[in-house]
This record gives C-alpha cells, sequence and structure tokens, in this order.
C-alpha cells in the first residue's frame, strides 16, 4: 500500500502521531466511499466507547469505508444510527468532511482481528453526498471497480477477521432484523473438529443407540441417577421433525459473545424432545440441520423444559460444559429397528382452509403468483424496540378460486426467501391461520416458531420427504395442466398490498379498534412519518377534506387529468417530487372557486372544464401496450418446478413475458399541478421471468433501485390531496381503486369508491376521466381517512389513501 496515494494513512496517522492528542478529532476532506454497514447489539461495555453519546437504542453500527486504496472499519456515533435506521448511509453512498476520533476496541481472545493494537476509529460526524444509487450509475460508466475488487483492498493498519468493534459479540446480526444469519460464519459445511476415531466407533457400533427418548425422560423425572444427570455420553439417535427460526437474546446489559438459541424437535420410536442449541452451536450447526435429518448427540445435559409442563425435559447442546458432538447420520446407517419414524405433515389445500377455524396448524403447498415487497412491523412483544420482517405471498393450488395468502415473516432462510418470484412452486410448513374478524375475506396463515419454507430453485424439494405424499402428487397434476402464459398474466411482483382490507364502513372500523382511532393532527402525522424506519409500515388516521384529485401514468406526470376546488396555485413550493408524502401549509391556497349546488349540476360544469382543457391542449393518446402472441403453448417454466419433486432442479428455461394491460387515452392540462410522484415501490411489477432475479432482488430488504427498470402493472394511479381539518396541513396520499380487490356492488361514486377502497365488481369501473368528471362529489366533504405508511428509504416516504370515510354531521 502506497503511503502517499492512501488518504487514511495521510489523515488518520496525524490522530496517533502524538499520544497527548489521540482523542481529538481528525477530519477527512476527500470523498470515501462506504462498502459495508454491519450491526450488533450493545453489550455491558459499550458504553465505554461513547462517553458522551447518549446510548438510546440497542444496536451500534460498523462501517467499511475506502479511500480507493484501501479499507477501514471504523464504528458509528450513535448520534449518527439514523442514518443508517433511514437507509440514507448504505454501501455506495460517498461520503464528506468525514470527522474521525481514535477509540479502543472491545477485547475478544478468541478474536485476534479485534485486540488493542489494531486501529480503531470512530465516525462521529459526516455529510452524505448524493444518492448512493446515482453513484452506482456513474461508476458502472465510468468503468468503476466490481463488489470483488473492493473486497480486494488491503486494510488500512492490521488485519484480521472482522467482528465488531464496541463490544463483546463474535458476529454480526443482519442489518433489518433479528431472526436471520449474517456473515461467513454461519456455514452450511458441518464442523470438522470430530475425530475419526469418534466416528470409527460409531461404526463398530453399527448405528445403534445406547439411550432412547423414553429412557432419558424417565430417568430424569423419577429422579434417578445415571443418563439424566451430568452430561450424558450416552449416544441419542434421533430424527430431526421440526427446526425453529433462530433466536437472539443478546442485551445491552448481559456479555455473552453469541446469544443465539434455536429449537429442534426431534423423535426416536420410543418419542419425542425439544434439543435446543446455544450459542456458538448455532453458529456451526444451524444452517447444516434440517428437518428429516438423523442425527447422533453425545455429550449433552438433560434439563427441565422451561417453557411446558413440569413432567417434561428438553436437551441442551452447547459448545462447552460441555462440548457436544453432532453428527449427520445416513439413513442406511442407522439398523431398521432403531430408525426414528418419518417427519409428519398436515397438507390442506385452499379449499379446506376456508373451514378451518383460527389457530389451525398446517403445510401449505402452491404454485407462487404474488410475491410482496419486503417490509418491517414494530415488535409487539413488550419490548416495543424491535421491528420484525415480513412479506405477503399468494399461492394458488387449483382446489378453488380463493388464493392462499401468507403473510410470511423471517424464517432464518434469507437464501431462500430471495428465491421466492412468482411461477415458484412454495411449501409452507408450520403455519397457523389467523382469522382477525368476521369480515370475508381477512383470513390468511402466518408463522410459527417452526415455520420453514422450500421452494424451487434450490433443490429443497426433490430431497424432502412430502413428495411422495398424496396432497402433493394432487397439486403437482393439476400443476401440470397449466400453461406458463396463463400464469405469467397475472403474476405480479412487489408493490403495494393490504391485507386483510379494512372495513368499508365506518361503524365496523370503529367497533373492531374499539372506538379509538388515534385520530393525528397533519404535524403530528409529518413528525410520525419522520420517526419510521427503512420499510417500516404503519396505518394513522387522519380527518380531512379533499382538496385536489389527479390521474396520472408513472414518469408522465406532467400529463394528467386533475380536478381540484382551488386554482392551480395549490401546491405547495415546500413539495418535492423526491417523497411521496408531502405537507405544505393550507395559507398557500388561494380562495375557492364557486361550487355548484348540486352533483349533477358539478358534473355538467366538469365536463365544460374538461371540454376547454382540450379546446386549449391537443388530445394526447398513449399507444396501447399489445401482448405479442407466442408460438405456442409451452409450460416448460411450471413443468421443471414439479420436475424438482422428482429429481434435482434442472437448468431453468428463460422467457421474457412483457403483459401489461391497455391503457386509456386520457389529455394533459395546460399547467399540471405540481405533487409528488408515486414512488417505484408503490406499484407492482408484471413479474419477468427472464429477470426473476433482479425483480426479486428489487424488492427484497435494501432493494429498488433499478425497480424502475421493470414495467409496472398498471402504471396509473391517482393522487389525492388531503387538507387536514385539525391544521391545515396538506397531505398528498395515492389511491389505487384498481389493485385492491374488487367488493360486492356499489353505486361507483366518489363516496363509495373511497369507502370500499377500490372499483365495484358488478358493473364495469368509470374511465379516469369521468372519474376526474365526479370529483366535485368530494367538494366540502369531511372524511375519516385511513393512510398506510411505509418509509421507502432517504428522503421516500410511501403514504397511500386505503379508506376514506364520509363524516357525517
Amino acid at each position: 500500500m502506497a503511503a502517499d496515494g492512501c488518504i487514511f494513512h495521510r489523515t488518520l496517522t496525524r490522530s496517533r502521531a502524538a499520544p497527548n492528542q489521540a482523542s481529538s478529532p481528525v477530519v477527512c476532506r476527500q470523498v470515501l466511499r462506504v462498502l459495508d454497514v454491519r450491526r450488533y447489539s450493545r453489550d455491558q461495555g459499550s458504553s465505554v466507547y461513547f462517553p458522551q453519546a447518549v446510548l438510546s437504542g440497542e444496536d451500534l453500527y460498523d462501517v467499511t469505508l475506502t479511500d480507493g486504496h484501501c479499507r477501514l472499519q471504523v464504528t458509528l456515533d450513535p448520534g449518527l444510527n439514523r442514518l443508517v435506521e433511514r437507509r440514507l448511509l448504505q454501501p455506495g453512498s460517498p461520503l464528506c468532511n468525514a470527522t474521525f476520533t481514535p477509540s479502543l476496541s472491545a477485547q475478544l481472545p478468541e478474536c485476534p482481528g479485534a485486540s488493542a493494537d489494531r486501529d480503531s476509529y470512530r465516525l462521529v460526524s459526516v455529510q452524505v453526498r448524493g444518492s448512493a444509487d446515482e453513484e452506482e450509475e456513474e461508476e458502472e460508466e465510468r468503468g468503476g471497480r466490481s463488489q470483488e475488487e473492493w473486497g480486494a483492498l488491503p486494510w488500512f493498519g492490521s488485519s484480521g477477521p472482522l467482528v465488531p468493534l464496541r463490544a463483546s459479540r463474535s458476529v454480526f446480526l443482519p442489518l433489518w432484523n433479528n431472526v436471520d444469519y449474517s456473515g461467513e460464519a454461519w456455514r452450511e459445511a458441518p464442523p470438522t473438529e470430530d475425530s475419526e476415531e469418534e466416528e470409527e466407533e460409531e461404526e463398530e457400533e453399527g448405528r445403534q443407540p445406547s439411550v432412547t427418548v423414553r429412557e432419558l425422560r424417565d430417568c430424569f423425572l423419577s429422579g434417578r441417577r445415571g443418563v439424566a444427570r451430568g452430561a450424558v455420553q450416552h449416544q441419542l439417535i434421533v430424527r430431526i421433525i421440526n427446526k425453529s427460526h433462530l433466536m437472539y437474546y443478546g442485551r445491552p446489559d448481559r456479555n455473552c459473545e453469541c446469544p443465539y438459541k434455536a429449537v429442534l424437535q426431534v423423535c426416536d420410536r420410543t418419542g419425542s424432545v425439544c434439543v435446543v442449541l446455544w450459542n456458538s452451536v448455532c453458529v456451526s450447526w444451524y444452517r447444516r440441520l434440517q428437518p428429516g435429518d438423523i442425527i447422533s448427540l453425545r455429550r449433552y445435559r438433560v434439563k427441565q423444559h422451561y417453557q411446558a409442563d413440569v413432567d417434561d425435559i428438553e436437551v441442551s447442546v452447547n459448545s462447552r460444559n460441555p462440548a457436544a458432538q453432532i453428527s449427520v447420520l445416513p439413513e442406511s446407517s442407522v439398523s431398521p429397528e432403531d430408525l426414528p419414524p418419518a417427519p409428519p405433515y398436515s397438507f390442506y389445500n385452499s379449499q379446506e382452509l376456508l373451514g378451518r377455524p383460527e389457530g389451525t396448524l398446517c403445510d401449505v403447498i402452491g404454485l407462487l403468483t404474488f410475491s410482496g415487497r419486503s417490509e418491517r412491523v414494530r415488535s409487539k412483544d413488550g419490548r416495543g424496540a424491535g421491528l420484525l420482517q415480513y412479506r405477503w405471498l399468494r399461492l394458488e393450488d387449483g382446489s378453488s378460486h380463493q388464493p392462499i395468502t401468507v403473510k410470511l415473516f423471517s424464517t432464518s432462510q434469507p437464501e431462500t426467501h430471495l428465491k421466492l418470484h412468482p411461477l415458484s412452486v412454495v411449501v409452507c410448513t408450520r403455519l397457523k391461520s389467523v382469522r382477525p374478524d368476521l369480515r370475508p375475506g381477512s383470513f390468511y396463515l402466518t408463522n410459527t416458531t417452526y415455520t420453514q419454507v422450500y421452494c424451487t430453485g434450490l433443490g429443497h424439494h426433490s430431497r424432502m420427504s412430502y413428495r411422495r405424499l398424496q396432497q402433493v402428487r394432487r397439486f403437482l397434476r393439476w400443476l401440470r395442466g397449466q400453461e406458463d402464459q396463463q400464469v405469467l398474466r397475472r403474476a405480479l411482483i412487489g408493490g403495494f398490498f393490504i391485507h386483510p382490507p379494512p372495513p368499508v364502513s365506518l361503524e365496523t372500523l370503529m367497533k373492531e379498534r374499539r372506538g379509538e382511532l388515534g385520530f393525528l393532527q397533519g404535524a403530528e402525522l409529518q413528525r410520525e412519518l419522520e420517526r419510521l424506519c427503512y420499510r417500516e409500515r404503519r396505518t394513522f388516521f387522519l380527518q380531512a377534506t379533499v382538496a385536489m384529485v389527479t390521474y396520472s401514468h408513472r414518469g408522465q406526470e406532467d400529463r394528467c387529468l386533475f380536478w381540484t376546488d382551488r386554482p392551480s396555485s395549490l401546491s405547495s413550493p415546500s413539495s418535492s417530487s423526491s417523497s411521496s408524502s408531502t405537507f405544505s401549509p393550507s395559507s398557500v391556497i388561494s380562495a375557492s372557486s364557486p361550487r355548484p349546488a348540486d352533483p349533477s349540476s358539478s358534473c355538467r360544469k366538469s365536463r365544460k372544464r374538461r371540454k376547454l382543457l382540450l379546446s386549449e391542449t391537443p388530445n394526447k393518446r398513449r399507444p396501447l401496450l399489445a401482448v405479442q402472441p407466442e408460438n405456442n403453448n409451452r409450460t416448460e417454466i411450471l413443468f421443471e418446478a414439479s420436475m424438482e419433486f422428482l429429481e434435482n432442479a434442472a437448468d431453468e428455461d428463460e422467457e421474457d413475458d412483457d403483459d401489461e394491460e391497455d391503457s386509456s387515452s386520457f389529455t394533459t392540462a395546460p399547467l399540471p399541478p405540481m405533487f409528488p410522484p408515486v414512488a417505484i415501490e408503490t406499484l407492482p411489477m408484471s413479474f419477468d421471468y427472464g429477470h426473476r432475479e433482479e425483480q426479486a432482488a428489487a424488492v427484497a430488504m435494501g432493494g429498488g433501485a433499478r425497480a424502475g427498470s421493470f414495467g409496472s402493472a398498471p402504471s396509473d394511479y391517482y393522487t389525492v390531496s388531503l387538507r387536514a381539518l385539525s391544521d391545515g396541513l396538506m397531505v398528498h396520499a395515492v389511491f389505487l381503486p384498481h389493485l385492491c380487490p374488487a367488493p360486492p356492488r356499489h353505486a361507483n361514486t366518489w363516496t363509495s369508491i373511497l369507502s370500499h377502497g377500490a372499483f365495484s365488481s358488478a358493473t364495469p369501473p368509470p374511465s379516469p376521466a369521468d372519474l376526474i368528471a365526479m370529483a366535485p362529489q368530494l367538494a366540502n366533504q369531511r372524511l375519516v381517512c385511513v393512510l398506510e405508511a411505509c418509509h421507502l428509504g432517504g428522503a421516500r416516504t410511501e403514504l397511500v389513501l386505503s379508506r376514506g370515510f364520509h363524516l357525517k354531521d
């Protein structure tokens, strides 16, 4: 590394030159680049490293920076955590005026890379310049370095394994949840610590257990000494029936290097028991052990089950006191009389699920036709700080017209979740049914502790025993009768999605929420939106009137249809094109224009105004987007998906299908209003099988940068400008009546469309021009607005109007 070319060398060595000035800050004026951001939780000693910082949260972040010549790992000052939580500072971000201070590292004897002789710095202030996405595009145009080339740069100072700098932790947390694993330490390959002598000994024993589950339970519960006291040496051979997600129990008031545990439900021919993997055993074995595996256990402890009844046990497996011995056995090596039974499954199809009560445990298999974007919601476990990551899935199995809707939270299978794109065959085990109320359409499935997900493309189905079940074979027969193009026409990925849909009446909504909607003032809503973290989803309630309705196509917002009860100066100068929610004082709005006395007169005047716009501005008709017919009706994609149940997955056949619906013609206004355009993450994308990996990455956590390069379905949307009754602040919310499930018959007036959130299913929906012409119906109406907010990163916050109930006097 050339010292004269390294910015870190020229800048940071000055802070180490004078020991009496070791704590003085140093400012780097050159532009630096963020290569990676890693998260971990505080421990008891973390406060020592931040004597002047307010440690309000549990998270700390280490950031890997580069000056183009070398890399440097620094800790983000807790006062800057918000930059990561709002995804302003992210991999690829260019930084200016970075201020560093030298700092001690946490002592980890097992991790020499975190020893005191390693250069350690804290980033106390910084300016994030521009957008990381724009920077990446410029980098590509300049022929910039690849991710591998950045990762090959030398480290500034001493090198060593990357471990948290300000806490005695051995592994990092994933950036957006506490359930998945993160880092190269979590390997699928088993540890190589078992000696050949032990393997030979097992072979000589003929793979026969020296103790059974029943014997362990009887000995422990009877109080007899022997196999159930102390470290049990006797070999236990069991099959894994269920596997929990990872459970992180790290706390800032406790020290533990690897605070993880996972629970395996196992069985042999005499009974079942829970095996608990603790701490570093999770890092070594969690990814390796799968449901259906037969495992051998030695040197474990039998304990009282921490949750079950007083008369049950659990097997504790740890890395020390004693160090447990685990091995995965092939079925052929276990004597037939000792072979544990196969895992049981409870598959239900969509028709059978309709009549099942809440809480029913089930397994499902289906063809994925909708894969939602990853979002987060606040934990309700009482701690209040956790954010749970989830996504919505829709599965079809041919047994009914009602798809299986799944709210899928993280299952400690991050690679599998990245493969959940449409036209995959997906199996979800150990789900439970949820019926939040008696309204139709509110039923869905969600996780339990032991939920696991399997999908095509990873070879899962070929090695799972469920592929032989009759329910699965029945689904495969239906699947082979489907055609690729028919499924592609209805396959969507990403976009705004809400389930179960809100009620269609204000009275029902009040009953469900026990009369407490928690109405916010406009300024309060603004503050709550600013508190949201990246991809955090929340529901808010606002009393407001409608000031403007706009119909637009994404990317062509200057050619829109709109109605307003104000002049075109309605929009505030503070409106930002980079945000999907904008607030502006009502003082900038000029006086109202005269309103007709009755709705029919309103429509006539609106038609006259529309004709005036037509006369002033020539018609501009958007070309119809036709779907080109294929030469044949091949079903290669679905055929390959079903073949994985018979053998290992073959190479997938890539096909492109541009399936876009017809667009209505519309006219441009002479002076289109200023309002924030819809975010690219809000409208779902038509699934493109040839670019399935890119689309899946775009809707995942941390994605979205390239979503604009894919066609959305549909590409048109409405924007409703709401004026808060409390303080007059203006709120711009997206309204998507054509994306919500069509409700039963209603009048297709603005009042009924807003209260149902969608057009009527009984009649054709009104055209955009007719709907804008009917907008004067909204003049002077007070509404109870249900707003769905989701922070999309940086300065962008999505705000969608899901319901608007007329507030009667």
